[in-house]
């Protein structure tokens, strides 16, 4: 069975770069073989992807750091199409530490598992220590975090149910909290899977021949243990795989995919997921700067007790990425997806007040909240309304009204990292006017650079956002919706702390006033 399913992709992997060859690689996209699909599969900032198969449905998590709501749930019924459903956090816990924005900190590389039909996710907080959060349904409520194990710098934990009852959680460790890292660890937790009972013991190091390791998933197949566990770094790393038949080890190590010949740098941590019929499948990230951590989909075969993912073209046991290949054999039964949500995309920078928003029927006003500290520049704001960019070249038109009451507040659209970018409308002395922010080093509390391009006069007005190839942005406006002005001059995306640039809207004053003005979103549009 192991040597007919590496015939298979090895024909398969000759059908792909053949029909890439005759497509041309700019063509690729837009001229699929039936029944093949490209990478990536979410060109969207879904770092630390992991999934999990529950009967005909796929459900993938991924890391959200600072951003509320976190932990998003997407959702397949082929593993290549997948939909936003939900978030299991609807507040980052310690509640008072969120209020603030945490640039790179909050939830980082979470897991997802289905056991005695309950979902249980486990999420680390490199501050804190590794958390637990449960439902019955994936559709939540979601339980209240609890702290599985407390310590700073475990990070990327992944649970294992034994046969014999016994459940462990592997994790890496974080260098900058825990003063250590390319490290993998192993704890024991109690049955209910809730509280570490036993100190990590340390079951590989990666220094030297795997540097950085981390993101270990823990699997079972037969009598062997593995763990999955990308190394050498997010943007120029491997797949390394991890095999002992003893808990604890010792572990055995082979590299199974890199990038090879492939454009897909890293490939960085990612799941195996098998189908129903048998196939087996690696879900990953590749490092796009400001797009952020993008989400591909590799073919995954076995040999010898070892896995081989991605193409395998010299038989060397060792595959790289696919740019394109033939869709995951699924059974002829689609269950149905909810109903597609674009409300969930939304998210804050920090736990939201209630007086950041108020909702009067299907109208939600968004109110002008000056900064709370002496920052020059929006970086550390927690009002900031956002999502993540959502295709490598697209289009999205915010149409909003502008309630303005006091000198110097603003509304406006903006691409948001360690440098942003913003069209607002803004209250000024001499009435409203339309203006273009561009700030370089954010992060660095560098202060804003202010354009002035036109007076304007109504409270209602489209504000455009064009991004081409390479993260390349430009603004314009319009008050009508059909004619724009000229384009403000090109931005360059910059990613934020460990995610890429994200887009939206916020309103802001310059300081704090007895009765603010607001903004109302009356459409955001995307056309890719």
């Amino acid at each position: 069975m192991e040597s007919i399913k590496k015939i298979r992709n090895k024909i398969l992997g000759c059908i792909c770069f053949l029909s890439i060859q005759f497509l041309g690689t700019a063509q690729v996209s837009k001229n699929i073989p039936a029944n093949f699909y490209t990478n990536p599969i979410l060109h969207a900032d879904y770092s630390d992807p992991d999934a999990i198969r529950v009967g005909d449905y796929y459900y993938m998590i991924a890391s959200s750091f600072n951003h509320v709501p976190g932990l998003p749930i997407l959702a397949s019924t082929n593993l290549v199409d997948w939909q936003l459903i939900g978030h299991a956090l609807n507040t980052q816990t310690p509640t008072a530490h969120f209020e603030k924005v945490q640039h790179g900190g909050g939830v980082w590389a979470p897991s997802i598992r289905f056991h005695n039909n309950e979902f249980y996710i486990y999420y680390p907080d490199p501050d804190f220590g590794i958390y637990l959060t449960k439902s019955k349904n994936i559709s939540g409520p979601w339980s209240t975090p609890e702290l599985v194990a407390e310590g700073k710098g475990l990070i990327d934990p992944c649970p294992l149910w034994d046969d014999n009852g016994k459940v462990y959680l592997v994790h890496a460790f974080a260098g900058s909290r825990a003063g250590i890292k390319s490290l993998l660890a192993i704890k024991e937790l109690n049955a209910t899977g809730t509280k570490a009972i036993r100190k990590s013991e340390l079951v590989y190091d990666g220094h030297g021949i795997d540097p950085t390791i981390e993101g270990p998933k823990f699997y079972k197949r037969g009598d062997w243990y593995y763990i999955f566990a990308p190394a050498g770094g997010v943007s120029t790393g491997w797949q390394t795989v991890l095999r002992s038949k003893k808990v604890y080890g010792p572990y055995e190590r082979k590299v199974v995919m890199d990038q090879g010949s492939s454009k897909t740098n890293g490939p960085h941590q990612g799941a195996w997921v098998s189908t129903p019929l048998g196939e087996d499948w690696f879900i990953h990230f590749q490092d796009k700067d400001a797009y952020g951590r993008i989400v591909h989909l590799q073919p995954m075969h076995w040999n010898a007790n070892w896995p081989v993912i991605g193409l395998d073209t010299d038989g060397d046991g060792k595959g790289e990425p696919v740019a394109m290949f033939k869709r995951p054999n699924i059974l002829n039964r689609q269950p149905a997806l909810p109903t597609l949500d674009t409300s969930l995309e939304w998210q804050w920078q920090a736990n939201p007040q209630s007086n950041w928003t108020y909702h009067l029927g299907k109208e939600k006003r968004f109110y002008a909240i000056p900064k709370t500290d002496t920052t020059l520049n929006y970086w550390t704001t927690p009002s900031l309304y956002l999502q993540k960019i959502p295709a490598e070249n697209f289009t999205t038109i915010a149409e909003i009204t502008f309630n303005a009451e006091q000198v110097g507040e603003r509304a406006g659209f903006m691409v948001f990292g360690m440098d942003y970018a913003a069209i607002v409308l803004e209250k000024t002395i001499s009435g409203l006017q339309v203006k273009y922010l561009e700030c370089k080093q954010a992060d660095k509390n560098k202060p804003e650079q202010v354009q002035t391009i036109s007076n304007y006069t109504s409270k209602h007005i489209f504000l455009k956002l064009a991004v081409n190839e390479g993260a390349i942005c430009t603004f314009s406006f319009s008050a009508d919706g059909v004619n724009y002005s000229a384009p403000t001059k090109q931005f360059v995306a910059k990613p934020g702390k460990w995610v890429g640039a994200k887009m939206g809207i916020f309103c802001a004053a310059e300081k704090s006033t007895n009765d603010a003005g607001y903004l109302i979103v009356n459409s955001f549009t995307t056309k890719k």
